[in-house]
Formats: C-alpha cells, structure tokens, sequence
C-alpha cells in the first residue's frame, strides 16, 4: 500500500488500447461525500465489460476518454463514513459494484461510493472470492428474477453457462426452481451438473438451435456478434417466450425477428443494488451458490488478468489482490 496517507496505488491508462495501457501508478485516495463510505480495496473482480471499456468499447462512452480507472467489482472494508450513513460503520467487511456505469475506480487501494450500493459481504468467503460476486451474480439475479420473472418449472437456457455470469445463472435459475439448460464446452459440463445444470450442449459439437425446444427463457450471455447467438436463440424459444439479450442488446433486427416468432426479445444491464447483494451472500453463506475463481493476481498484473480474460475459456472469473 502506498505509504503516504493521502495517495493510493490504482491501475489506469491513458488511452484507449490494448492490455499494455494498463499502468501502475499513484493517484489521491478519494474522501467519502455524504451518504458515502470510503473502502479500502482487498480485491476487485475482473469483468468482461473492463477489457471491451479499456479498448474503447464497454462503457467507455459513459467514462469518457483517458485517464480513468477501471473495475466495478469490489470487496473490502469500511475505513470512513459520511455523513448520514447509517447502514455500515467503520471495519465493516463489504462487496458491492458501485456506480456502474459510472466511474467506480475498482483497480484501487481506495473508493468510495454510496453506502447502500454495498451490502456486508457472505462471511463464508474471503475477500478475493466475494470480488468475484457482484457485477457476475448481479448480472444473473436481475436478468433472472427482475427482467425474466423466472417461476418454478419454467426451462431457462442459458448461454456461455461456464463463465463469470454464466455459472451464477446456473445456481439463481436451479434455485428458482426452472429447468436449467446450458451451453458449454464438453469440458465443463460435468462441472456445470455440480452446479445444478439439467441439460448441457457442447456448442463446439451441435448446433444449439437444433438441439433444445419449447425455452421459456433464454439468458443470452453471448449475443449476435458471435456467431449470430441471439438471432438464432429465438429459434428455440416456445411462443411469448423471452430473450434477455444481456451484453450487446436488442437491434432493430432482432426486435423485428422476435416479432416475427411471437417472442419477445429485452435489452438488459446490471444495475448497483445492495439489497440484492445481501441476498445473494445469504445464499453463498447457506452453500447454495457456490463462486468459481480461476486465479487471483496481484494488482501489478491487471494487464495480464486482462489478456486472459480477452481469450474467453476462463472457467468463472479472475480476481486482482490489490491489499493483504
């Protein structure tokens, strides 16, 4: 950690690009506005949507240009309140993804942000497995539960199941009593049954489309940039079914296509919300849902958790350490 008090470490960059832009350097450590809390980083997630923003895609629209300092994914502990908090004090263990899409500045030793966008974190895992969490587990519960409205002994199809949002959908779907399909490949499928997965498709194998009918649901993790995912989901769903279309959205195309199908295809993004997050720890604490971490690497190396991230066979998530 840096020695002086009043600077922190943070990774940024100062232009759009690859990995190699990603720079350790010292910046001034943020001070919590009222209705804040300041954390001190222990670990933060590494998510898809931080690679696509540090390239010039994700969210950089929302950040603007260079510099700016990545993540969203956040676990740590409660080192100053604001004003008017009343929901944590000072020592309290926290995860949240605060701001998003906004700034949130996760490749830190220090952040701040509203205090109820945090719940405490499940007191079952450490800080490198709860920072694996929120974004992922946000991303699956809100598609599932707020968007879907998934009800017991519906049949949810969940593309890219192995992954950071995946392999959460998997747990909130089976736990919301559906019938869980997923697509992946033949090597985690035996991993993805652990999880609660009914069906699997090797992707790599079969055509999807030509594999599973009558879906309730589709949570597609993918979508039409690879390979034309979401288009060819509405194939398999039943009619009025629902695409949730989660990283690239719905094109007037595929609105259209819907359409044409008698389904229904939505656009979605993951919103902070604390309350959910409390939720989600209860059920990691009571083992329902369990979190899958490929590798925790130290802060310095966020440019190297970002080119394996970008090759896309990471089994759940990469987490950075930023403090002991």
């Amino acid at each position: 950690m840096s020695s002086d008090a009043k600077t922190m470490r943070a990774i940024t960059q100062d232009t759009f690009g690859g990995p190699e832009v990603l720079r350790l350097t010292e910046l001034t450590r943020p001070e919590p506005l009222p209705t804040e809390v300041q954390i001190r980083v222990h670990a933060a997630g590494v998510n898809p949507v931080d690679w696509k923003t540090r390239a010039g895609g994700g969210m950089s629209g929302v950040l603007g240009e260079p510099p700016f300092v990545l993540g969203w994914d956040v676990s740590g502990v409660v080192t100053e309140v604001g004003f008017g908090v009343h929901t944590l004090q000072v020592g309290d263990e926290v995860y949240g993804m605060p701001w998003f899409p906004r700034q949130a500045g996760a490749y830190a030793e220090y952040v701040t942000a509203p205090a109820r966008q945090f719940a405490r974190k499940p007191v079952s895992v450490g800080h490198d497995l709860a920072a694996a969490v929120p974004l992922a587990a946000l991303t699956a519960w809100q598609s599932l539960v707020d968007a879907a409205r998934v009800e017991a002994g519906q049949r949810v199809l969940i593309h890219a199941a192995a992954g950071g949002v995946g392999h959460f959908a998997v747990q909130f779907a089976k736990h919301l009593g559906a019938h869980v399909i997923g697509t992946a490949s033949a090597a985690k499928h035996d991993w993805l049954s652990s999880l609660g997965a009914d069906e699997l498709i090797d992707y790599t194998a079969v055509r999807f489309e030509d594999a599973v009918r009558d879906i309730d649901v589709v949570i597609d993790l993918i979508g039409d940039e690879h390979d034309a995912t979401s288009t060819r989901s509405l194939k398999t769903l039943r009619p009025g079914g629902l695409l949730v279309a989660v990283p690239s959205g719905v094109s007037p195309e595929l609105h259209d296509a819907a359409l044409a199908r008698d389904v229904r295809a939505s656009a979605y993004l993951v919103e902070p919300d604390g309350a959910s997050l409390a939720r989600i720890a209860g059920l990691i604490d009571k083992g329902v849902t369990k979190v899958e971490v490929e590798d925790v690497l130290p802060l310095a190396d966020a440019a190297e958790a970002h080119r394996r991230g970008e090759r896309g066979r990471t089994r759940g998530k990469l987490v950075l350490r930023v403090t002991s």
